[in-house]
């Protein structure tokens, strides 16, 4: 679904489907351009999207998660970093109990070498990511069809004051 898909308010266009995601990047990478293309990219599947920023210390991240309660919280990397940083940080947040079940996926290049390694992919799923997508070949149209596969949250899932997680 595109903008244009969406039902026109008073306000403008409003997607179908308004539950939180959070994208970030890494603390050792300061690059902003891939983050603000996976907000668009979220945000145009329907989603609102809390977006970080570059260089989000794994404590900030995880405070912020804790904060937010995201359906699912979205990693970047470009800087080749992606593979030490994400392992780390996959670590803090599935250790805390209201994020321990959370989609979190990790994309981008998660190594400096450039070519695709498959262990590095199964080490990432093995520390706890629910997705890994490489810089490689349809990486964007994985992303888009793991997030169809995540359930809208009911009404009783929302916050108290009715507003999305």
């Amino acid at each position: 679904m595109s903008h244009l898909d969406g039902e026109i308010s008073a306000t403008g266009f409003e997607p179908e489907r308004r539950d939180t995601v959070v994208v970030t990047g890494l603390a050792s990478d300061a690059h902003t351009w891939n983050l603000v293309f996976l907000q668009l990219l979220i945000e145009e599947l329907g989603y609102h999207v809390v977006n970080l920023g570059p260089c989000v210390p794994d404590e900030v991240l995880v405070a912020e998660c804790r904060s937010v309660d995201p359906v699912m919280v979205v990693i970047g990397s470009v800087n080749g970093h992606g593979f030490q940083d994400g392992k780390r940080v996959i670590e803090k947040l599935r250790a805390c109990s209201g994020l321990a079940g959370t989609p979190t996926v990790i994309g981008g290049k998660l190594g400096t070498g450039g070519e695709h390694d498959g262990e590095r992919l199964d080490a990432l799923l093995e520390a706890g990511f629910d997705a890994v997508f490489d810089d490689g070949d349809d990486s964007v149209g994985r992303l888009r069809n793991f997030m169809a596969a995540i359930p809208a949250r009911t009404a009783s899932e929302l916050s108290e004051t009715g507003t999305p997680r």
